[in-house]
């Protein structure tokens, strides 16, 4: 199933999501289903009409949970080792923004980069899971971009502020049930229409489902939290005025612009 959360200017609706790029149909469905079984209201509504507006497909109901360096070329280009577990960071739930909503560049930083990523959603309460049981918590994947003031990452010394600035969390544009995390599945990010960041999952030193255990076995996971997968090389600085493209092969584009506070 491919779920997305939308809004006609009233309160958001979750639907599935059928038809091709540019002719797709919202089926709306009852309740959260993270927490109810997906039922039809038999409703239907085309995405492109007027006024219908995707949202974030999911607000974490607790934590979004970053793993850094994930990528051996990513760190590399910061001059950072890489961890031998997975390196773990918290961004507040009022970073998420949906597709289509501006990143807003704080004031305080001179350097704010964009960092696309796989997101995972957790769909039920996981603790102390073993990697082979940890796919079995993902309700399904979406496409984040773990928005980062480069400049203050390294003058704080540690990166709430850094990464938890409000919109510095864009996810969308659906998440995907189905979605099979395979190595070969590339993920592509352009700023104004020009490659950045061009990897794949593969590259991960850290799969999904050994950094879901590992992060299970510090924090409580609960229906609806996130867990970035870390970005490939290519990372960097973008400005006001400028529109950021995450693509991830078999979930689509998450397309977000930019804009001074």
């Amino acid at each position: 199933m491919r779920i997305a959360r939308f809004t006609t200017g009233s309160d958001p609706r979750y639907a599935l999501v059928e038809g091709e790029a540019g002719a797709e149909i919202l089926h709306v469905i009852t309740g959260d289903p993270l927490y109810t079984p997906v039922e039809l209201t038999g409703r239907q509504v085309p995405l492109d009409d007027d006024g219908v507006r995707l949202l974030a497909p999911v607000i974490p109901r607790s934590k979004v949970i970053g793993i850094a360096r994930n990528y051996r070329d990513h760190a590399a280009e910061l001059g950072n080792e890489v961890p031998a577990g997975p390196m773990m960071f918290l961004k507040p739930n009022t970073s998420v923004i949906g597709p289509g909503d501006a990143i807003v560049r704080p004031a305080q930083s001179q350097r704010t980069d964009y960092e696309g990523e796989l997101a995972a959603v957790i769909g039920r309460v996981a603790k102390n899971v073993s990697p082979e049981d940890a796919l079995d918590y993902v309700f399904g994947y979406t496409i984040g971009n773990d928005v980062t003031a480069r400049d203050l990452q390294k003058s704080d010394g540690q990166w709430a502020r850094a990464k938890g600035f409000d919109t510095f969390c864009p996810l969308g544009p659906a998440i995907e049930t189905e979605f099979d995390p395979a190595p070969d599945v590339r993920i592509v990010t352009r700023v104004n229409g020009e490659v950045r960041q061009d990897g794949t999952l593969g590259e991960m030193v850290h799969d999904v489902a050994s950094f879901i255990s590992y992060a299970s076995h510090a924090f409580t996971l609960l229906p609806g939290d996130v867990i970035l997968a870390g970005t490939p090389a290519g990372v960097g600085p973008f400005v006001a005025g400028d529109v950021v493209e995450v693509e991830i092969t078999g979930l689509g584009t998450l397309r977000n612009p930019v804009r001074d506070a």
